[in-house]
């Protein structure tokens, strides 16, 4: 057996080396100091709480060296730095360590020399920064138990830094939570200037704006900046629109910042508060109280360390009469002064009585002995004993059947740390020397005798299932001012009525908007919410107020509107028309001048002529499948049949009259068959058309939201376009004969002469659908039906108008006229 006498280093805040006679190691005791002359007398004279840690500390040494299982024939051994909060200071004691030069203190010295081989610190960030980048090349570990900047996970910068107290990065989504919890979408965020408070706070940041959460202000100082700049924060504080302000500050700073506060009469703000200031006590003044009272943050999740309590009162000064520091703890604790004289009785203001030595410190109510909330108590009892069992298996490994050579290498130990405490917590650390994240939520309230003090609320575990982190009491909360509801500041910028958008002011918070209205065809139907409109679907348009989707409104020629109803009475008009000109005919049909102009072919012209009439009908009133194909295929394959019967009888006159042989007419050759033949033939064309059309692609219903956003126009699309052209072509065609042989026929005699009435005709036939065309594709919707149906009425008007009236007008006014004679030329006519 042997005894290996390891010393590890234990750097923290307000620490003061001090050496006692009658022990084997080296005791200390703890004095807060300040960095500026005004910060003193914000101070307390003596720290409790940090003294308590240090008794922690020792607590777990001893208890490790009377542990036979852990360390066996190895007792572990310490010296304590103050750091000053200061990383220069804290750097020259890592050096001092490392270099292992022996510190003089008054009385007696530590002088057995040892070999430094782990830190634990140190107070805060910024010295486990300086002192990490300092030791590292060293390959020395250092284990803290309250710096949680975010950037110390950084393994390439910082391969030796290991910590028993969660990342910021865990505390700022855990307080990113809280704010989205309580529905704050407006906040202030306050931050030291330094790594803690910059990391922490821009984690904060970048969650909260993914959760809408827009902040009013952003404001950061240091202890060590001039008032004028304390003075200027708590200006914009006291300007802001909003109450609720998160705070990324350590304890020194936000007591700069409280008394700044309570001098202006700042006393409505609702905190938010990290775990560094909103747990310390020594912010808990009874002049803080108003301004502490409702404060919600985040805690060291605390657990119990069996026996501790019963090992921190059993500090008596009997047991250590020369350790100065014990004496200042005890004349600080209970207000008195012992008998024996030192420097620390000189703390004490004359005229205060004597210490009877027979107090009880579990009669005290101070930061020392209070234990129901402090994490950090913990997270020291974790990192001595994380130390102890990477030691112990690094000492357990056998020479030559390690991993490393004489082992030496503690950091390898260290990563593969993972044990229960006594209490149940399990220790170990993720690839970055982190822990998992876990928090108390808590409450700042005040107590039956008045004073504030912290109250668990809930809590926060990393390792939960995602949704479950978070456990939280909301009905135990107290707000600031002592309310028991939430304070919801909104966005003070604007809130967007319905049918509105945000749009972001420029240079200005994000929440900070002005109101645009949604554009045509889309909506907002909440109020201040939305950076862009919803779009309505296809077939649906905004209203007026922009908050509600209206079906869009349909667009077809309508029987029950103007335009359609004197365009069905224009064809109804042409059906009778055509129904009474047949009836003439048909009454008349004996006569010289029906028997004339072929009466078959005028018959059959008229039935197509009605027949157009009734197509036109079919343009007017919602399209469908079947109107769609009537519109097309009735309509060619009557105008076809039209204009077959018109090109026939303009080629029965032009035979008629070029005819100079006796008895060898042509018109026996084209005799009434043939006729018939060569007006089926050329109707046949169109009608084979129309059903390969019909039957290959045919016309259908179409909703055309092409030309107008709002308005759907309901026609009928042509189906196949070649088929159409054909159609049309064949159409125009016809037309264009007609009107070449009746022009050139015009100047036959006129009795018997038709040709200039069917010239006529022709011309405004071909006038009309001409000028359709370009008034066709500018009038989209049910204008464009309307120039349709009024082309197809004029032109049938035309053919029946200028062909049949007069003849109507011979045989009903002029019978006279109506006789072989007159129509041969043999009597001559009288002008009208």
């Amino acid at each position: 057996n042997y005894l290996l006498s390891v010393k590890i280093c234990i750097c923290i805040i307000h620490i003061i080396i001090v050496h006692v006679r009658n022990l084997t190691l080296c005791s200390f005791a703890v004095r807060a100091l300040a960095s500026q002359p005004e910060d003193f007398l914000l101070l307390p004279s003596f720290d409790f709480r940090a003294f308590r840690l240090a008794q922690t500390m020792i607590f777990a040494i001893e208890e490790i060296n009377q542990n036979s299982a852990l360390l066996p024939n190895v007792a572990l051994g310490y010296r304590i730095y103050d750091d000053c909060s200061s990383s220069t200071i804290a750097t020259k004691a890592a050096l001092s360590l490392i270099n292992d030069i022996e510190e003089t203190v008054s009385g007696e010295n530590c002088r057995e020399r040892s070999r430094i081989s782990a830190l634990i610190g140190g107070g805060s960030s910024l010295e486990s920064i300086a002192v990490t980048r300092f030791i590292s090349p060293f390959n020395i570990p250092l284990v803290s138990y309250f710096s949680t900047c975010a950037c110390l996970s950084n393994r390439k910068e910082f391969p030796t830094f290991y910590r028993t107290i969660p990342s910021d990065s865990y505390q700022s989504k855990v307080l990113a939570f809280l704010v989205r919890k309580f529905g704050w979408n407006w906040i202030g965020t306050i931050r030291v200037n330094n790594d803690y408070g910059n990391f922490g706070m821009q984690t904060f940041i970048d969650t909260v704006h993914q959760l809408g959460v827009c902040i009013a202000f952003s404001e950061s100082f240091y202890r060590t900046d001039p008032i004028e700049r304390i003075t200027d924060i708590v200006q914009t504080v006291k300007r802001s629109s909003t109450k609720v302000v998160v705070a990324f500050c350590a304890t020194r700073e936000m007591r700069i910042l409280f008394k700044e506060l309570l001098r202006q009469n700042v006393t409505d703000i609702q905190w938010i508060g990290s775990e560094a200031w909103v747990t310390s006590d020594t912010l808990t003044s009874q002049e803080n109280t108003q301004l502490l009272v409702g404060t919600v943050g985040t805690a060291i999740r605390r657990s119990g360390i069996p026996g501790l309590r019963d090992f921190l009162l059993s500090v008596h000064p009997s047991r250590f009469p020369d350790n100065t520091l014990v004496k200042e703890f005890w004349e600080t604790a209970f207000k008195c002064t012992l008998r024996s004289e030192s420097a620390s009785s000189q703390r004490v203001t004359s005229g205060s009585r004597q210490c009877t030595g027979k107090e009880h410190l579990e009669d005290l109510q101070t930061a020392y002995s209070y234990l129901k909330i402090d994490g950090p108590t913990c997270n020291v009892y974790k990192a001595v004993y994380a130390f102890a069992h990477a030691f112990h298996h690094m000492f357990s490994c056998e020479r030559g059947k390690g991993p490393f050579m004489n082992n030496t290498c503690l950091l390898h130990y260290m990563q593969s740390v993972n044990f229960t405490t006594l209490s149940g917590d399990n220790v170990y650390f993720d690839v970055n020397g982190d822990p998992v994240g876990t928090y108390d939520l808590i409450n700042w309230q005040i107590n039956s005798e008045g004073k504030a003090e912290m109250k668990i609320i809930g809590y926060y575990d990393g390792s939960a299932a995602p949704g479950q982190e978070v456990v939280l009491n909301e009905k135990d909360i107290i707000w600031s001012g002592g309310q028991t509801e939430v304070r919801h500041p909104l966005s003070p910028c604007t809130s967007c009525p319905r049918g509105s958008r945000k749009v972001i002011q420029k240079g200005q918070p994000i929440c900070c908007f002005d109101c645009t209205q949604c554009s045509e065809g889309e909506i907002s139907n909440v109020t201040g919410e939305l950076h862009t409109c919803q779009q309505c679907p296809w077939d649906y348009w905004s209203n007026r107020l922009r908050d509600q989707c209206l079906p869009k409104a349909t667009d077809f020629l309508s029987y029950t509107e103007p335009v359609g109803a004197a365009l069905a009475s224009l064809a109804l008009t042409g059906l009778c028309t055509t129904l009474v000109v047949a009836a003439v005919f048909f009454q008349s049909r004996h006569t010289p001048i029906v028997k004339a102009n072929n009466s078959e072919l005028s018959f059959l012209l008229l039935f197509a002529l009605w027949l157009c009439f009734l197509c036109a009908l079919a343009f007017i009133g919602e399209p469908s499948g079947r109107t769609c194909k009537l519109r097309r295929g009735a309509f060619s394959v009557s105008f076809v049949l039209c204009l077959s019967c018109v090109l026939v009888k303009t080629v029965l006159v032009l035979l008629a009259f070029k005819t100079t042989v006796p008895n060898n007419s042509v018109l026996r050759w084209f005799d009434a068959t043939k006729q018939r033949l060569s007006v089926f033939i050329l109707t046949f064309v169109q009608s084979f058309i129309c059903a390969l059309w019909l039957t290959l692609s045919p016309p259908f219903p179409l909703k055309n939201t092409e030309y107008y956003e709002d308005i759907i126009i309901l026609e009928c699309a042509v189906g196949s376009v070649t088929a159409f052209y054909w159609a049309s072509a064949y159409i125009a065609l016809l037309s264009c004969v007609c009107f070449l042989i009746a022009f050139f026929t015009r100047k036959l005699p006129d009795n018997f002469n038709e040709a200039k009435c069917i010239t006529f005709s022709m011309l405004i036939h071909c006038a009309v659908w001409i000028t359709y065309i370009p008034v066709y594709v500018s009038s989209p919707g049910r204008h464009s039906v309307a120039v349709e149906v009024f082309a197809i009425l004029m032109s049938s008007f035309a053919l029946l108008v200028c062909i049949f009236a007069p003849k109507c007008y011979i045989i009903l006014l002029k019978p006279a006229q109506n006789t072989k004679k007159h129509l041969m030329g043999k009597e001559p006519s009288k002008r009208l």
